[in-house]
């Protein structure tokens, strides 16, 4: 056997020893969106106990205005919602992720975005959601979901976003 085709056969064998199950690379936090988990229910929109449910039917997101992180009307009947699907559906924690538009400076949005996450958070402890339960971050104007430099992006663009995680290490 040539060093070509030794080399080639330690490659074939290193590439099939590091497969490995995609399952079993997760950080044990990930909810399972099909129903396969503990405490994912059926993991279909029409199961009031799934992930689906909950991003679907209650909503994940709430918007801002420009400048701005004092909830609405529309954004407290949806935490107000998401809080009492938390309160029936204790298997998950959140964490609410507060977005800018790209308007302003890298540190302006992700301060924003802050007090965007922290507003939600504040709500939903205030209707019976424990603390513990609830972490919050801010990616300011690095995660955009529209890509435009006009008022109907940006609008989509100042949020916070509630993201379910089951706690499955304790």
């Amino acid at each position: 056997m040539n060093v070509l085709s030794k080399l080639t056969v330690i490659g074939v064998l290193l590439a099939l020893t590091a497969c490995t199950n995609p399952a079993d690379l997760g950080d044990g936090n990930a909810v399972d969106l099909n129903g396969a988990g503990a405490g994912a229910g059926s993991g279909l929109v029409s199961d009031p106990t799934s992930p689906a449910y909950f991003n679907q039917a209650i909503g994940d997101r709430v918007l801002f205005s420009v400048d701005q992180s004092t909830l609405s009307a529309e954004a407290q009947a949806t935490l107000g919602a998401q809080a009492q699907w938390l309160l029936t559906n204790t298997d998950y924690n959140a964490t609410i992720e507060g977005h800018a538009d790209e308007q302003g400076t890298r540190e302006y949005n992700l301060a924003l975005g802050a007090r965007r996450a922290n507003a939600a958070r504040e709500y939903l402890i205030s209707r019976g959601v424990a603390g513990s339960r609830l972490k919050t971050v801010s990616y300011g104007k690095e995660r955009p979901i529209e890509i435009c430099s006009d008022e109907a992006c940006y609008s989509k663009n100042r949020r916070a976003v509630t993201v379910l995680t089951t706690d499955l290490t304790g």
